[in-house]
């Protein structure tokens, strides 16, 4: 399948962009489809693509006949600033028409001749409403009836026949106001999301060999160069400190407001801060694999995978809207023939026209989720799209990787205990064996004391995910992992009792001695494990390490005995989430960091990744990412999810409660023109600011 991705300009009807989805939907060779109305962005799946031009071109047109102006360009096609330059002139000139016409509506109220009143009314409404009418004119050209334009010009014009001219001309001023201030809410929710754009850094200073300083963009950078960051410039592109001591605020990568001291050394994210010293980093990723340009690329994307519920309201409004203007046009032209009085039901039945438009659902619950996924990109808390953010509020079970997710990750070496050789030579050869090693104990091992390895002395490397590395060092083949390794090759090895890790090595079949590194849990963690059970939501743990090992630091966390799952290669932990999905009538969280963890983070209903020392694979598989490791993270994902919902509904029975009740009030002739423009977009603003006090929140 082919997908592509388009620009929307010119789009502000939220209900028009669901019946333009509807229609690409129906498109020969669209397998899917979706309109991210905030972003303005719209992604197709397609079996075929021949030609470009005449597909854009049918997409255009497509688009044009339900809301005049549309335009769908290509993604990669460079922004014309003429045509932004255009738009502002638009809004400008829009706000000054609405001013000008509700001083001429002011001014009827000062006039006593009752027909200069309605001449000013007349006057008033055409400069407020007239693109409005013309729209609706179009539109019916088009085929086009049941839209916003069509409702409004059908429901004041009958007001214009009833001889209701100030209701008219008011009912058009204030339903442009309402528009006015809904685009407003919805511009200012997406001013908190363009905030994290801000991340993107825009240049990098490279440090050339002459010892001068070169700014270029980030996208030009290679690996290996090295680029000085100033303070209080931003960190273009993940690397290595080479020279320098500083601090740096990754608040806006992690949430977290304290400053993390670097020095040499050190590695550092893309999008941080640079506070104080001066500093030279080596590049470790190209722009495109930077933290700053992934999590740019997760936020703005999560918008491509719509919830069940946003997907439902998209569905609902397209039977909706037709009935109720059914149900409109029997009480203004079918009951008065059974029931007399024409003027009063014609009145009654534009009401019912009025309050029929569904962009009060159609806008705000997709601006719920949008909200949503935007306050967790605040809390260093990535959301891929709001179907993983619908599916957190139905959890009872989250199973926890060990090493690194619950543990610091951060392993020490212990203990060096040689058995048939020095310890300098035992540590030698454990360091030819994690030479490649991104794994946190293999870190560790290279980490301690200054012995060199020559890479070139190093062959035939071959890794053995859950048991360890098989190697040629020096020409002689070493084994350097765990006792299920040392044992699949029929070498004694003298067991006991230990409650940390241990690296076993062994060199040409013979054992050689062991590396005991320790690791220990997190601050957080027991408190992520004790608040997740108080919820009611069960824990479990698994790990590849030993069961005295396990054991010792599920006791640390207070983890249900039964709950731990230790000796584990990653075929026995897709088991494990396997079963326990099966057993589940609730949805399983997995939350990991390794690369061993990928099948799991797939296989799981959400897959949780360590974003800051998680491997890139993992991170690519999950659905969210965690920025800064701290596993508590989990639970504040779940509270973002459970008010999510919660908005969400308080929307849905807002919206479609408030236009029930004026519908039954507009029958029983308790309702006006006034009343019914509230009902729509009165709501709509309602819904658009509950939706986005989300973001504006500080607690969950």
């Amino acid at each position: 399948m082919i997908k592509k991705e388009y620009k929307i300009k010119n789009l502000h009807c939220a209900g028009c962009a669901a019946k333009i989805q509807n229609s690409f939907e129906r498109l020969e060779g669209v397998k899917e489809c979706n309109i991210d109305f905030y972003n303005k962005k719209l992604y197709i799946g397609l079996e075929s693509l021949n030609d470009k031009e005449n597909f854009l071109d049918l997409l255009n047109r497509v688009a044009d006949k339900i809301e005049p102006g549309t335009k769908i360009e290509d993604i990669s096609e460079e922004i014309n600033e003429e045509n932004i330059e255009e738009e502002s002139e638009d809004n400008k000139k829009e706000k000054i028409l609405l001013l000008l016409g509700i001083v001429f509506f002011i001014i009827s109220f000062l006039i006593k001749s009752e027909k200069l009143k309605d001449i000013i009314l007349i006057i008033s409404y055409l400069i407020v409403g007239y693109d409005i009418v013309l729209k609706a004119i179009k539109n019916i050209f088009k085929g086009k009836l049941l839209d916003e334009n069509f409702l409004m010009t059908i429901a004041t014009f009958g007001a214009f026949g009833l001889k209701d001219f100030s209701e008219a001309a008011g009912v058009m001023i204030f339903y442009k106001i309402g528009e006015f201030f809904q685009d407003l809410a919805v511009e200012n929710s997406k001013k908190s999301i363009k905030e994290l754009m801000n991340i993107k850094p825009e240049f990098a200073n490279i440090k050339r060999f002459d010892g001068k300083l070169e700014k270029i963009d980030p996208k030009l950078v290679q690996i290996g160069e090295i680029f000085v960051v100033k303070p209080g410039e931003r960190i273009p592109l993940d690397g290595v400190v080479v020279k320098g001591i500083s601090t740096i605020d990754n608040s806006a990568l992690t949430g977290e407001s304290v400053p993390v001291e670097i020095t040499e050394g050190k590695e550092v994210l893309s999008g941080g801060i640079n506070e104080s010293g001066l500093l030279e980093i080596r590049a470790s990723k190209n722009y495109s694999q930077s933290t700053v340009n992934k999590i740019i690329e997760l936020v703005q994307n999560a918008g491509n995978k719509k919830a069940h519920a946003e997907k439902f309201i998209t569905k609902f409004s397209r039977y909706y809207t037709p009935i109720v203007v059914g149900l409109a046009v029997f009480i203004a032209l079918i009951l008065p023939i059974f029931v007399g009085n024409f003027q009063l039901w014609l009145s009654r039945g534009l009401i019912f026209l009025v309050i029929s438009c569904p962009c009060a659902l159609v806008l705000s619950v997709p601006l719920t989720f949008f909200s949503s996924i935007g306050k967790g990109s605040k809390l260093g808390i990535l959301i891929k799209g709001g179907n993983y953010l619908e599916r957190l509020d139905n959890i009872d079970k989250v199973i926890f990787d060990k090493t690194g997710t619950l543990t610091e990750g951060k392993f020490k070496v212990k203990e060096i205990v040689p058995v048939n050789c020095t310890e300098e030579k035992l540590l030698e050869l454990g360091k030819a064996g994690e030479f490649y090693s991104n794994h946190p104990i293999g870190k560790a091992i290279l980490d301690y004391k200054n012995i060199e390895v020559e890479e070139g002395n190093i062959e035939g490397y071959i890794e053995k995910p859950g048991h360890g590395i098989i190697a040629r060092y020096l020409g002689e083949e070493i084994l350097v992992g765990n006792l299920k390794l040392l044992k699949e090759f029929n070498i004694v090895v003298p067991e006991e009792n230990e409650t940390d890790t241990v690296i076993y090595i062994a060199l040409e079949k013979v054992y050689m001695g062991k590396i005991v590194v320790a690791d220990l849990p997190k601050p957080s963690s027991k408190k992520t494990i004790e608040d997740l059970n108080k919820i009611g939501i069960e824990t479990y743990m698994l790990t590849g390490d030993n069961e005295k090992t396990a054991k010792k630091i599920g006791d640390m966390l207070s983890l249900n005995i039964k709950n731990i799952f230790y000796h584990l290669l990653p075929q026995n932990k897709v088991e494990i989430l396997e079963k326990l999905k099966k057993d589940n009538s609730k949805g399983v969280i997995f939350v990991g960091d390794g690369i061993n963890d990928a099948p799991v983070l797939a296989l799981a209903d959400v897959g949780v990744a360590m974003g800051k020392m998680g491997s890139d694979i993992a991170v690519e598989s999950a659905d969210v990412v965690l920025m800064n490791d701290d596993p508590y993270k989990v639970v504040e994902l779940l509270q973002l999810a459970k008010k999510n919902k919660r908005v969400v509904w308080e929307n849905i029975i807002l919206a479609l409660g408030i236009k029930i009740i004026v519908m039954i009030l507009g029958v029983l002739g308790l309702a006006d023109l006034w009343m019914a423009i509230f009902a729509d977009v009165g709501v709509s603003i309602l819904a658009v600011l509950n939706a986005s006090k989300i973001l504006r929140s500080k607690t969950l």
